[in-house]
């Protein structure tokens, strides 16, 4: 059996030391590519139209051990994409590795 990293992920398959940031990561299949990220070590930095799913889906992660953050954002705005964009370099330090 290959040794595992957080929650299960395979050791040949770490992220860790990588951001990532993933729209839409409250529900569907956003969440699920959150979990995944997160779960192979990645910090994540999310977004969502309502302030309620990213805090109960924030707390749930962190609860998990994962390193996720997020805001709220609606990308189909010009400005709140703008701002996403902001705050994720200031987030990371202007390094995104996954998109």
């Amino acid at each position: 059996m290959a040794e595992t990293e957080i929650g299960g992920g395979d050791r040949r398959w770490s992220l860790r030391g990588m951001t990532a940031l993933v729209t839409g990561g409250t529900r569907g299949i956003g969440h699920d590519i959150v979990e995944e990220l997160a779960n192979f070590g990645a910090e994540v930095y999310t977004c969502s139209r309502s302030q309620n799913y990213l805090d109960e889906c924030l707390a749930i992660w962190r609860s998990k051990g994962f390193k996720v953050s997020g805001s709220v954002c609606d990308v189909s705005s010009a400005s709140q994409r703008q701002t996403i964009i902001e705050s994720v370099s200031c987030y990371f330090n202007g390094k995104l590795n996954i998109l």
